[in-house]
């Protein structure tokens, strides 16, 4: 079994993976972490997840040796979600990290990171959003400029950054294959007047009720219309996925990888 560190695990997607990990006993949970200020500090693990004690007891800081993990898993709050990347990379320990809404400097902590230990970055951990963003990137390269591209996503009420970071990723994909600039040429939310810019790729994010996530990603052009779509109807697919990835990038050498690279969608980091 793969030894993991999880963080952000008393969330919806830490208690999934848990919940997930246990019942095809393929993950080792060696540590947990949940943000200081927890309720659940101190608790077993397995317990909080409502699944058989595992004899981990949650922590509200990453242990400097990440109780010997092979691998971590995050899906926490940007500010500590940027600690456990600090961790990670002191520790040489991989990391898959699942939380969004990152500020400007992600990125640039990311690529440091990313040369010295496996850095995946996952938005959605989803294996049909991964096979989505690779239809998207073929869809936006292949068909002529004027086919307007527009993206519509759905969550809970209580997700609380918007727009989501797959709705982002799948901008990013169709901007990268047509040569535009992912965040000037990405429009989220309109409102007023004025027209669509040429190149322009717009989001519009619906919070409501408990919609998991659906994505709907929309090419228009003269005379015809192309739809590339994802709905998510269980919160487990995004802890199988998470799993799946964990259990890879343990193995794999430092480098930027995406959950395209877990599927052999994309074979270079």
């Amino acid at each position: 079994m793969t030894r993991v560190a999880l963080i952000g695990a008393t969330g919806r997607m830490g208690t999934a993976i848990v919940r997930a990990g246990a019942a095809a006993n393929s993950l080792a949970f060696v540590a947990a972490v949940a943000s200081p200020g927890s309720r659940s500090a101190g608790r077993d693990l397995g317990e909080v997840a409502e699944t058989r004690p595992l004899g981990v007891r949650i922590l509200t800081e990453l242990p400097p040796d990440l109780a010997g993990a092979q691998v971590a898993i995050d899906f926490s709050r940007p500010e500590l979600s940027l600690r456990a990347l600090n961790v990670c990379r002191a520790a040489r320990v991989p990391i898959v990290i699942g939380t969004t809404g990152h500020g400007a400097e992600f990125e640039a902590r990311v690529a440091g990171a990313s040369r010295e230990i496996p850095v995946l970055v996952a938005p959605n951990t989803s294996v049909g959003v991964a096979v989505a963003q690779e239809l998207v990137r073929i869809a936006a390269a292949a068909l002529p400029a004027e086919f307007d591209i527009e993206i519509v996503e759905a969550h809970h009420k209580n997700k609380v950054d918007a727009p989501s970071g797959t709705a982002l990723a799948l901008a990013g994909s169709a901007a990268t294959a047509r040569g535009l600039d992912p965040h000037a040429d990405t429009l989220t939310g309109r409102v007023g007047l004025g027209a669509r810019r040429n190149g322009e790729i717009g989001i519009a994010s619906l919070r409501a009720g408990d919609i998991v996530g659906t994505h709907t990603v929309l090419f228009a052009g003269p005379g015809e219309r192309l739809t590339i779509g994802h709905e998510a109807t269980d919160r487990s697919i995004f802890a199988n996925g998470a799993i799946r990835a964990g259990v890879w990038l343990a193995a794999q050498k430092p480098g930027r990888y995406t959950m395209a690279n877990v599927l052999g969608l994309k074979t270079t980091a």
